[in-house]
């Protein structure tokens, strides 16, 4: 008998059994043979506070402490580009963040070209964010699965949930491998699996609908400076950013697809290179690699935080879209708080609720 049964041990899962594991049982059920295979093994993450919009920043800023102090985070800076037609929206873009207390500062063309030789004459302004930072992924996601550990967290592998039971003391877990547990709260952070877990449980689902993502690794034909910016377009066509002497680029495509193993399609990987060299005329030596990962939004985009109002014993923390790195710290501890009863603390939690959802 478990206290909580979190179900996905991504960076969603390992976050929250880190910090449930002191105070109670905590179960964690993944379904593949290592945790983090998914979508959090395959994130180009970085920190920035305008990216998911103005009601992501407050869990994104408020996520920074942690990560600085665990030494996860290194000096990046943000670009985005913008055209002419752009100007006025890239505009009102500072101006929200600013006002919600993030560093932006305007470009011209003149000192994009600075920053970006090579950039194409149709990017005519920019929005530079000084404090973007690099995250390590996979550091973030073995120091949440070490804490939970030690805390006496159980870790499940090969645990894929297949159907849960309630009755008056919480859940009667049944694994697909015939395996059981008890525990008093089902906690649902499955990721791209989100609404389908809830439904074996018995719980409506939210709409939480997976996004297929594409990135390529690029070996360059001029080298690619160090400290290079996360670069972005302003209208969400591309982002790429250095990876150790290499180029990383994806299409920032959203392409709807059902819970799975994800891979990429070559259109995608065609696509991103086309943005590419409309962005900046650096050649390309070679197509190294690529990858595709699962992103996952409610219909607000918004993520998704509490207790179903029709399933008391029922958690969601899933809907993280392309921001469940930069905002785990903070993300985790609204989650703890709302589940151990305390008070919600800097964070309003009715934003992420799921009852708005219903």
């Amino acid at each position: 008998m478990y206290d909580f049964a979190i179900v996905g041990a991504g960076i969603a899962g390992a976050s929250l059994a880190a910090g449930l594991a002191p105070h109670a049982r905590v179960l964690v059920l993944e379904a593949e043979d290592r945790a983090g295979y998914h979508s959090t093994g395959r994130s180009a993450a970085f920190w920035t506070e305008s990216y998911g919009g103005p009601l992501v920043q407050p869990l994104t800023t408020a996520s920074f402490g942690f990560l600085e102090q665990h030494g996860l985070l290194a000096d990046r800076g943000g670009l985005t580009l913008a055209r002419a037609s752009e100007a006025g929206d890239l505009e009102e873009f500072a101006r929200t963040f600013a006002a919600l207390g993030v560093r932006v500062d305007r470009l011209d063309r003149g000192e994009l070209e600075a920053r970006l030789p090579g950039l194409r004459p149709e990017w005519t302004c920019g929005a530079y964010e000084p404090d973007c930072r690099d995250i390590d992924v996979a550091g973030l996601h073995q120091l949440y699965l070490a804490q939970a550990h030690r805390g006496g967290a159980e870790l499940w592998l090969r645990a894929e949930l297949a159907r849960a039971e309630r009755h008056s003391e919480g859940w009667q877990l049944v694994l697909a491998d015939g395996r059981t547990a008890q525990a008093g709260v089902l906690i649902d952070a499955a990721g791209a699996w989100a609404d389908p877990v809830a439904q074996r449980a018995g719980v409506a689902p939210l709409g939480i609908a997976p996004y297929r993502r594409t990135v390529v690794q690029l070996r360059m034909g001029t080298p690619v400076p160090a400290d290079l910016p996360l670069v972005m377009g302003f209208d969400g066509s591309f982002y790429f950013k250095p990876e150790s002497g290499k180029l990383w680029l994806s299409p920032h495509d959203e392409v709807p697809c059902p819970p799975c193993d994800a891979a990429p399609e070559e259109l995608d990987v065609a696509t991103a290179i086309d943005r590419f060299e409309h962005v900046i005329d650096w050649p390309i030596a070679a197509l190294e690699h690529k990858w595709a990962g699962l992103r996952s939004f409610a219909p607000d985009r918004l993520p998704v935080y509490g207790f179903d109002p029709a399933a008391p014993r029922f958690f969601w923390f899933a809907g993280q879209g392309g921001f469940g790195i930069q905002t785990a710290p903070a993300a985790a501890d609204l989650a703890l708080r709302l589940l151990l009863g305390e008070l919600a603390g800097a964070i309003d939690p009715v934003p992420y609720a799921p009852a708005r959802l219903r």
